[in-house]
């Protein structure tokens, strides 16, 4: 049985990992006023009829802290690139001079920030709704276990470690969205 309880832990652990790797590849997608190549991740382009990421057509780089460049390794794909960014509706405009694709990240306004990190609340709220999900699924499996044999006392540890292991995923979730926070509300 304790083999089993193990398993249940482990699995359990590795679950809520997934969800904080998840929450923190959501937060590089939320911009802080900073150029970040992140940003671009997701956007498609229309490669021959097949849409593509953007950073699979062209090199992205980061000129300074407000400016992207995006130059494609052919000069036909500048038009989709341009077309797949506006899409996107990031709140950047490319500007295109015919060999490269510019974005200008404008500074961001106090009511923009705001949003943002709204944004990123809804995404932390997403996590923990998650990891209690994940939580619910151990607590179901090890009251299974109890009704094939499995002690009162192993279940209410197990379910106690369990909790442990959720309430520190919780406060990692936290961690993020405060340092998130902070680095979108300075100026």
């Amino acid at each position: 049985m304790s083999e089993e309880l193990d398993l249940i832990t482990v699995d359990t652990e590795d679950s809520m990992n997934k969800a904080i790797s998840h929450l923190e590849l959501e937060l590089t997608k939320i911009r802080a006023g900073k150029a970040s190549p992140t940003m671009l991740d997701g956007i498609m382009a229309d490669y021959y009829g097949a849409p593509t990421p953007i950073n699979q057509v062209a090199n992205i780089s980061v000129l300074d802290v407000r400016t992207i460049s995006i130059q494609p390794w052919e000069k036909n794909m500048l038009a989709p690139i341009e077309r797949a960014i506006m899409m996107a509706n990031i709140g950047v405009t490319p500007q295109n001079d015919g060999v490269l694709i510019r974005l200008f990240m404008p500074p961001l306004t106090e009511e923009r920030r705001k949003e943002f990190v709204k944004r990123a609340a809804g995404e932390g709220e997403q996590s923990k709704v998650a990891i209690r999900n994940i939580r619910r699924d151990a607590i179901e499996q090890i009251k299974k276990l109890q009704k094939d044999g499995l002690s009162e006392d192993a279940a209410k540890d197990a379910e106690k470690v369990i909790q442990d292991i959720t309430d520190k995923f919780i406060a990692l979730v936290e961690k993020h969205l405060a340092a998130k926070e902070k680095e979108m509300m300075a100026i």
